[in-house]
């Protein structure tokens, strides 16, 4: 069976889940298969935006991110359901459990979808037997659909998974690149979205195939380095490896909310940013990082977006200093218009024991008081371990906060905290 695979090459499969959130649910409901059935927030709250749908409601046109409105006006047999993150979270739990039994080397890309390695699983079959053993795995035991990508490496591997759903399975070679990938329009490349897409067509580059031949300097002048970058993937070059500990990593963490209803009143929005302050710095200290950067995200009645961030002198992990730069960039760029949406995002994000403070005059002295607890504090742990002190405001706000997974639609990996994805 070894001779199946590559001497000196990877073969990696990309396993995306098909509509995950509305097949977990007709999981749990059998009644639901064959129906249109969309995912969508509280329309009360005015959260009424698709999150998912089955294939059955993109038949009539049903879009994720579509109002529900719109949805329901284009389905009027539609059936609407809240999400249960929870459920979907044991789903997928159960999902990357089947994967790590065919390889070491699965690294989870979001809550539905993963790469896996499986260039030493040879004692499993073929690439393609063992892609159509893991299929029909998740649909046996999870009820689960899923489309899978065969490819010498990520970015193939990815784009492959897109193009026989649901329940694909596609091999994607490095010689089909030129006349499979080539004459796709550039926007529908993994990496490229609408705005990029419209950038790129300023220099005449609307194919992926334009993008492969296109002048790297010309690339890097409108796209930054992520241009020579988005050219070798053109070319189906990725040098990515599959990497179990990516799902550990995150750049950025935040939290935003759809209000009840549009406010204009100041004092309203800015007690709304002192909530969302307060859970930015729960998430903070329950993943021990500071921010170095903070941004904010600001929705009109008009549904005119925007976003300002800053970096800061010194990484902030407490509520009451996110408040405080959250409240200054509000005021600075807030048009006195409704606000329809209002979030706050920690970036840049530095781990707790190499967050290292540049005092400025006004703090030196209110750190200085707490020096003698900070010497204390790194005595013990020198001596009974870096874990024998956590914060005590922690314990509680954690356990509220594991009570609570799932409150919200987020693309961070927390969902994986229970999952055995590292390496032993």
């Amino acid at each position: 069976m070894k001779q199946m695979y590559p001497k000196n090459g990877r073969v990696i499969l990309h396993v995306d889940m098909n509509s995950f959130y509305a097949s977990v649910e007709m999981a749990y409901h059998p009644s639901l298969k064959g129906k249109p059935l969309a995912i969508a927030g509280n329309p009360e709250e005015r959260r009424g935006i698709i999150v998912t749908c089955s294939y059955e409601a993109r038949s009539f046109g049903v879009k994720t991110t579509m109002p529900l409105w719109e949805a329901k006006k284009l389905c009027p047999q539609l059936i609407v359901k809240k999400p249960n993150f929870d459920r979907y979270r044991a789903a997928s739990i159960g999902m990357f459990e089947i994967l790590s039994q065919y390889s070491v080397l699965v690294e989870p890309v979001s809550i539905d979808e993963g790469y896996v390695d499986i260039t030493e699983s040879y004692e499993y079959g073929t690439p393609l037997e063992i892609a159509d053993t893991i299929q029909k795995r998740i649909l046996q035991q999870l009820d689960l659909p899923c489309s899978i990508g065969v490819a010498p490496n990520k970015f193939l591997a990815k784009m492959a998974s897109d193009m026989k759903k649901p329940m694909g399975i596609t091999v994607l070679r490095k010689r089909d690149v030129r006349s499979v990938l080539w004459p796709m329009d550039v926007e529908e490349m993994h990496g490229v979205g609408k705005k990029t897409g419209e950038k790129l067509r300023t220099i005449q580059i609307r194919t992926i195939g334009d993008l492969a031949k296109a002048n790297e300097i010309q690339l890097k002048s409108i796209l930054g380095i992520n241009g020579p970058r988005l050219k070798e993937k053109a070319n189906g070059n990725d040098r990515r490896p599959v990497d179990p500990e990516a799902a550990a990593e995150f750049k950025s963490i935040g939290n935003s909310t759809t209000l009840p209803r549009d406010i204009s009143n100041q004092q309203e929005l800015l007690y709304v940013l002192a909530k969302l302050a307060e859970t930015v710095s729960v998430r903070l200290k329950r993943k021990k990082v500071l921010a170095a950067s903070l941004g904010i995200t600001i929705r009109f009645k008009d549904r005119k977006t925007i976003t300002r961030s800053r970096k800061l002198n010194n990484p902030i992990q407490q509520e009451d200093e996110i408040f405080e730069m959250a409240k200054q960039l509000f005021l600075k760029h807030w048009s006195g218009n409704s606000v329809r949406l209002l979030g706050i995002t920690g970036m840049d994000l530095v781990e707790q024991t190499e967050a290292v403070k540049q005092l400025d005059l006004f703090s030196f002295e209110k750190e200085a008081k707490k020096e003698p607890l900070f010497q204390t504090m790194a005595a013990l742990r020198k001596k009974y371990g870096a874990h024998i002190i956590e914060n005590a405001v922690m314990l509680p706000e954690i356990k509220k906060q594991q009570q609570n997974i799932g409150a919200e639609t987020s693309f961070n990996k927390d969902f994986l905290h229970d999952f055995p994805y590292k390496k032993e």
